[in-house]
């Protein structure tokens, strides 16, 4: 049974939302959750919907696995770097801007 890792690193998008995302896939075959995530209208979506693709050519291409055979076992969402950002308060204070990015990893097996 083979498995391949993906991952995505320094997705614009916090690592909170795309888990939200994240969370709807986990377990489904690869088509399935594919149109999940064509239906769902978050930026988050078409991220995980890219890094979920890649996965499924580098199995076809790399290990010559048919796509209808693959399953998403794994898939998380962790933090990447942070963008550290201040914003000009008043009385000559500050107060920080925290741009948060994430790493998405997906793991497929075939079955």
């Amino acid at each position: 049974m083979a498995k391949l890792r993906v991952v995505s690193k320094d997705i614009g998008i916090s690592p909170r939302k795309v888990r939200l995302v994240v969370d709807m896939v986990r377990g489904k075959n690869v088509t399935e959750a594919l149109t999940i995530l064509g239906f769902t209208p978050t930026p988050s979506a078409k991220a995980v919907a890219k890094t979920i693709r890649s996965a499924m050519a580098n199995a076809e291409n790399n290990l010559q696995l048919s796509s209808r055979d693959l399953r998403v076992s794994s898939i998380s969402a962790d933090s990447g770097h942070t963008l550290k950002r201040f914003r000009p308060k008043s009385r000559g204070r500050i107060s920080p801007i925290l741009k948060r990015s994430s790493n998405i990893t997906v793991f497929l097996e075939e079955g």
